[in-house]
């Protein structure tokens, strides 16, 4: 019923409209306003409501929470209108038409997608171009020139690829350069661009820095997907992926991974580069959740206390899209 409410609410459509009058982005691109409704309807049906997890509750939690740090005193004093734009739209559309599998799951079934992309961010690539279509299709940019439009499609395509999960250390590894360097200048757009992409990164994957009530129901959502993933495979003899086997993983083990290994690296230097309230309340939901999760790892006393397959993402090779993406 939590879940029904806000499908039949249009959430995606109305948080997005609301999010772009209240950074006055209407007024100050002349944005027509019967398009840009059309614009995100097309967007949120585009999502498939049948993903327990990737579907457009998910684009608008990710979308909510870039607003948020898009608020974030370090960022809102050098922003552009122009920032703001490209960051919603790509929040909005950074999971669009997500089929509910992860990329090595298109790779091994030999999926059109992952041979127009070449086996590479497949999913990121075909979200990216998805948006790009209904962007072109809704005319909503139609009375800006050529060239911005073509600048502004790259640049959302830039963010949306930033949230590949198998490339986070990359990101990660640059990040934590710049902020050991403190060379950070946002009055630079390159600068700012890379901030945005990390930005995205943690909206994507910062459901563990939400309360527990919350935390967990994405958690339970997330895992359900990659359940159902891990049926299929087995089903047809395809090899199951990590982290999809119900008969083998826990809830909790791979939250317990998916924590120590991707989400609290990234808020560290998140909050490193933006030390506020904010950051120190997910850093704090976020302990308090993983603490939650080995509480009920050792309740059902499983052992191990991280998921295998979070191990090498310690390493510079992370399987690709293996998770929330």
């Amino acid at each position: 019923s939590f879940w029904g409410k806000w499908y039949q609410n249009d959430i995606l459509v109305s948080l997005t409209f609301h999010l772009f009058n209240l950074h006055g982005l209407i007024e100050h691109f002349h944005l027509d306003t019967m398009k840009l409704r059309r614009f995100l309807v097309m967007v949120q049906e585009d999502y498939h409501s049948q993903n327990p997890y990737h579907n457009a509750v998910h684009a608008a939690d990710v979308t909510q929470a870039m607003h948020c740090y898009l608020k974030e005193p370090k960022l809102s004093k050098s922003l552009t209108p122009w920032d703001v734009l490209l960051s919603l739209i790509a929040a909005a559309t950074h999971d669009l038409d997500h089929p509910g599998v992860n990329q090595p799951f298109l790779i091994k079934t030999n999926h059109y997608l992952a041979t127009l992309y070449k086996n590479i961010s497949v999913l990121e690539n075909h979200h990216w171009r998805s948006a790009v279509g209904l962007l072109r299709e809704s005319g909503l940019f139609a009375h800006m020139s050529s060239e911005n439009r073509q600048l502004m499609e790259s640049q959302i395509g830039a963010l949306i690829l930033a949230t590949d999960i198998s490339r986070q250390n990359e990101y990660l590894a640059l990040f934590r350069t710049h902020l050991d360097r403190g060379d950070l200048c946002l009055e630079e757009a390159g600068h700012r661009h890379f901030i945005l992409q990390m930005a995205l990164k943690c909206a994507d994957i910062c459901n563990p820095c939400r309360t527990w009530e919350l935390s967990k129901q994405w958690s339970e959502k997330v895992t359900e997907e990659f359940f159902h993933q891990g049926d299929v495979e087995k089903r047809y003899q395809l090899g199951v992926s990590p982290l999809c086997d119900r008969q083998s993983e826990t809830i909790a083990n791979i939250q317990i991974g998916f924590m120590t290994y991707l989400v609290e690296p990234l808020f560290a230097e998140w909050a490193r580069f933006s030390n506020t309230r904010l950051s120190q309340t997910m850093l704090g939901h976020l302990g308090l959740n993983k603490a939650s999760w080995k509480g009920l790892q050792r309740e059902s006393s499983s052992g191990d206390d991280t998921d295998p397959a979070f191990e090498e993402m310690d390493s510079d090779v992370l399987p690709q899209e293996t998770l929330l993406s």
